[in-house]
């Protein structure tokens, strides 16, 4: 039986997804892809018209969210800013636990993707709303400290049901932060 083109590209997407986050993009090839989803490479140029078109697919999604997150965060600041900021990161860590681990297997060339937004600045502005907008150079070390942990730990292959996750990365950021836990 064929596959739809729909469902074709969707087993696509998922075995690069998983292919990349456990063998990295450069370490995965077409032919690696193609054999994964049980098709000939011809088949998946049909698709996409190489890797890097595939990245990019997997990628937007997150450069999307990242720049929906910011704009939530624009017009907030102190506790309101880190709270919002924490439960947006939270949640876009766990959504996107794939696409994080590609990311940084490879953080200076993927940095530079062109699906995602100035991924520096999009960190810096993402600090800058952890620390509820503060200029203390404490509050920026715990800013980074709890971006990193949540990245990091939600994109972790845990042993631990999705809401404890959820709910302990979230307390885990705010006491780093130094912020109340509601």
């Amino acid at each position: 039986m064929t596959r739809s083109a729909t469902t074709m590209r969707a087993d696509i997407l998922e075995s690069a997804a998983r292919l990349f986050a456990t063998v990295g993009f450069r370490g995965t090839s077409l032919q690696d892809i193609a054999s994964d989803v049980g098709c000939s490479k011809a088949s998946l140029l049909y698709h996409f018209t190489n890797k890097d078109a595939i990245l990019t697919e997997l990628l937007s999604p997150v450069g999307r969210e990242l720049a929906e997150l910011e704009e939530r965060l624009a017009g907030l600041d102190g506790d309101e800013a880190a709270h919002a900021a924490v439960a947006g990161l939270v949640e876009s860590s766990l959504r996107f636990r794939r696409e994080i681990t590609i990311l940084m297997q490879d953080l200076d060339a993927m940095t530079a993707r062109p699906e995602l937004p100035d991924i520096n600045a999009v960190i810096e502005r993402l600090v800058d709303a952890l620390t509820g907008r503060s200029g203390d150079p404490r509050a920026r070390v715990w800013g980074w400290m709890a971006l990193l942990g949540v990245a990091l730990t939600g994109a972790g292959d845990l042993a631990v049901p999705e809401e404890t996750l959820r709910a302990e990365l979230t307390r885990g950021a705010l006491r780093t932060l130094g912020r109340s836990i509601d």
